[in-house]
């Protein structure tokens, strides 16, 4: 499940990475705009849901428990 996690959130980063050079590198030069950023960010929301779904899945499955600090 760790690896799952981490994976997915580099899938985030990444998708937020390529949203933000596409934003910087479209539209110079006089040459039309793409709908790559779009597409990345709409990437990185999709995925973000998706994580957050599998991990309270996970938690109402049994599979991870929460391990806070203690109480009293």
């Amino acid at each position: 499940m760790k690896y799952l996690v981490g994976l997915a959130f580099v899938a985030i980063l990444g998708a937020l990475l390529t949203a933000g050079v596409s934003m910087v590198r479209d539209g110079r030069d006089g040459k039309p705009k793409s709908s790559r950023m779009w597409r990345a960010l709409a990437w990185r929301i999709g995925l973000s849901v998706l994580l957050f779904l599998c991990i309270l899945i996970a938690y109402g499955l049994g599979w991870i428990h929460p391990t806070g600090l203690p109480l009293g």
